[in-house]
């Protein structure tokens, strides 16, 4: 575990292995944290690949200042963890996975930074504009803010988190769990503090998926969580259109699977990895 100092104000925390294969870069998701990984990185690293996880800014063991959640400087920070991790570790050109309103900000740093990087994966994220399912932001910051669990004792959050997952391998439980900071008054709160949530939900409302793609140089690999066709349509749409404008796409679907996948199946989904590397969209 380290530390990298990415601005003036903001130092992230990184947890990095390098390996003898090439490295993948993992970004967790809006109010997520790196442990959500554990599981998939624990089996990338088994087969040889380096890792690196990264705490973005704001949320778990990372510093969280007041500012810095737009695009461009939350890619920035990803150029800086990149660069650092090639000078001082030989971390190769990785190819950076994200999930959620991670996978946009992997498309946004590939597309920024493509001389950092080998390939994209966006996982359950990045495949549709959110401005055009809530037209009025004021209505898409009402229907998607966070809840207030502020009060609620730790043990009540644990058993409502598994009996939510019943199918999740202990890994992905905790990674869960390590979204939250645990207080000594046996409460907890959100590593991620609810102005710098709706900070980057605001920037996320304004991100466009199908301009950003278009200009990618590396190739993507669209990663869709699956369960009902009728919720599903609108992702499998926007799936369409980013494929006709990618440069090199490519469209694997988990069905049925929660939004978290990785979280949910961290074997099956390295596995995906490892094959689209060695003989697959991402070689």
């Amino acid at each position: 575990m380290a530390s990298v100092r990415v601005s003036d104000d903001c130092s992230v925390t990184v947890d990095f292995e390098d390996g003898n294969r090439d490295s993948f870069l993992l970004v967790h998701g809006l109010a997520s944290n790196a442990r959500i990984w554990d599981g998939v990185a624990n089996e990338l690293r088994s087969m040889g690949h380096g890792v690196a996880m990264i705490d973005q800014r704001g949320h778990g063991k990372s510093d969280k200042p007041g500012t810095g959640y737009d695009f461009a400087t939350i890619s920035q920070d990803l150029a800086v963890v990149t660069r650092e991790l090639q000078t001082t570790a030989g971390f190769g050109k990785p190819i950076i996975v994200g999930q959620s309103w991670g996978a946009a900000v992997a498309e946004s740093f590939a597309s920024k930074y493509p001389d950092l990087v080998k390939g994209v994966v966006a996982v359950d994220g990045g495949m549709t504009a959110l401005s055009e399912s809530f037209p009025d932001w004021s209505k898409c910051k009402t229907a998607l803010a966070p809840p207030n669990m502020l009060g609620i004792p730790w043990e009540h959050f644990e058993s409502l988190v598994r009996a939510s997952h019943p199918d999740w391998p202990e890994g992905g439980i905790q990674g869960v769990l390590a979204n939250m900071e645990r207080l000594p008054d046996g409460t907890f709160r959100p590593w991620l503090s609810r102005d710098n949530h709706f900070q980057i939900l605001w920037h996320l409302w304004q991100f466009n998926p199908f301009d950003v793609c278009s200009t990618l140089t590396v190739p993507i690999l669209f990663v869709a969580a699956g369960s009902d066709p009728s919720r599903d349509q609108p992702k499998a749409d926007g799936i369409a259109r980013l494929t006709n404008s990618a440069k090199s796409s490519k469209s694997v679907w988990f069905t049925p699977a929660d939004h978290d996948l990785h979280a949910q199946y961290p074997v099956r989904f390295a596995n995906l990895l490892d094959t689209e590397l060695r003989e697959g969209i991402l070689s």
